[in-house]
């Protein structure tokens, strides 16, 4: 019997009809899975008592990443119920058990690291698939026999997930991130060891940190462990000339790619040379344009303060656009990186928690929105006009206070500047 044979004799209860639920709604639809029940609570007509009855009656809850079962008009039954709950993930292993598959998590890098992947994959004649948490839900992709298939898995998917077991696992890095979701620091690296449970001794993980690594030794997992140096990645690096791959992030995220490389027996200068045609993705630390003797760069997608190290470390005589949504529990500890920075101009709703981690460190304006901020910096960068500057959007936080997704803020940013600059200088 098939996996879909087998799935249509189970009963499913999908919440959440947001990207994520409707491709499982869908799905469902098109393989003639009968048996499901989906609920959203903007839905009028969703009656409550139907969708407890068919919870109590479901084999399977599928959530929608994101949806913390604490904080649902349904705490009490979804916790009773808590072993049925799965996300998308699972079902794509449920349906496809025997299929190869990269899957990436971390805090940092997940989304270049996988688009990295399919390139050279891609490029090396493989057959691949991208999707997941980097925006086509995985319940979209066509999968043929022969597929690798690549997944991005946020800390939101794999917090319920049973049933993700990687060929390749990659765990790119940690840091305080989704603290208020998860609720600690524990439950937020437990949500990404998820990746390597049910690996066998055919499979692989792939680590750097030490941290990271102590935590895997630790705790026995049966997959090959394999330690990402990057020492040892450096005489490769050096045959790399594409300036966006050259940064310090993006090194690191090129060295796990480089471990996969030789793992599928791509060859060293194929390697290379795919690396060398790589364009980087939109809204990570982006040279969208450069006017004069200033380069305008859109880091939207830095959506904590460790995220925007990486652009302040590589720039320097940085106008620097910061704040939104602050995570839970960060800080902004500038250390050297200050000595880059001509002055700050924080935006968004949470302007006093911004003030309060930059005062008495660097200059800083408070101009409340981009639009502001762009026609205040135009005007003072006639005050140097001898230097190369950088206006810098690498906010340090989410964007959820003024804008609908981190994409929205960084297009935002990159219209408004096109538009002043070619006004204004």
């Amino acid at each position: 019997m098939s996996s879909i044979e087998k799935l249509k004799k189970k009963n499913f209860v999908v919440y959440g009809l947001g990207v994520t639920g409707k491709s499982v709604v869908n799905y469902f639809k098109r393989n003639r899975i009968k048996n499901y029940y989906s609920y959203d609570d903007n839905i009028k007509n969703n009656k409550k008592i139907n969708f407890i009855k068919h919870i109590n009656n479901a084999d399977f809850i599928i959530l929608s990443p994101g949806i913390d079962i604490k904080k649902t008009k349904f705490t009490k039954i979804f916790t009773e119920n808590k072993h049925k709950i799965i996300s998308d993930l699972d079902l794509f292993y449920l349906i496809n058990p025997r299929t190869k598959t990269i899957v990436v998590t971390g805090t940092n890098g997940k989304s270049t690291t996988c688009k990295m992947l399919e390139h050279l994959l891609k490029k090396n004649k493989m057959v691949t698939e991208l999707g997941g948490n980097i925006g086509n839900p995985i319940l979209n992709l066509k999968i043929k026999k022969n597929s690798l298939v690549i997944i991005e898995a946020s800390s939101y998917q794999l917090s319920y997930s049973q049933f993700v077991k990687p060929t390749y696992a990659l765990l790119l890095n940690i840091t305080n991130d989704h603290l208020k979701w998860h609720g600690n620091i524990k439950n937020y690296i437990n949500s990404k060891f998820k990746i390597f449970l049910l690996q066998n001794s055919k499979e692989f993980a792939l680590l750097k940190q030490k941290k990271i690594s102590n935590i895997f030794t630790k705790k026995k997992f049966k997959s090959k462990l394999i330690k990402i140096n990057s020492l040892t990645y450096k005489s490769i690096n050096k045959k790399i000339f594409n300036t966006y791959l050259n940064l310090d992030s993006n090194i690191e995220n090129m060295s796990f790619v480089y471990e996969v490389s030789k793992l599928l027996k791509i060859k060293k200068l194929n390697f290379i040379k795919t690396m060398n045609s790589f364009k980087g993705l939109p809204h990570r630390h982006e040279n969208f344009l450069n006017k004069k003797n200033i380069k305008f760069i859109n880091d939207s997608k830095a959506t904590s303060f460790k995220a925007s190290t990486f652009a302040l470390k590589e720039n320097k005589n940085i106008f620097w656009i910061l704040g939104g949504e602050p995570k839970l529990g960060d800080k902004i500890l500038l250390g050297q990186l200050k000595k880059n920075i001509i002055k700050c101009f924080i935006i968004g709703k949470n302007i006093n928690f911004f003030k309060n981690q930059i005062k008495k460190k660097i200059k800083f304006h408070v101009s409340k929105t981009i639009k502001k901020s762009l026609l205040t910096i135009l005007k003072e960068t006639k005050n140097h006009p001898n230097k190369l500057l950088t206006i810098l959007l690498s906010p340090a936080s989410a964007s959820y206070d003024q804008y609908k997704n981190f994409n929205q803020r960084g297009d935002d940013f990159k219209r408004l500047s096109k538009s002043y600059a070619k006004k204004y200088l």
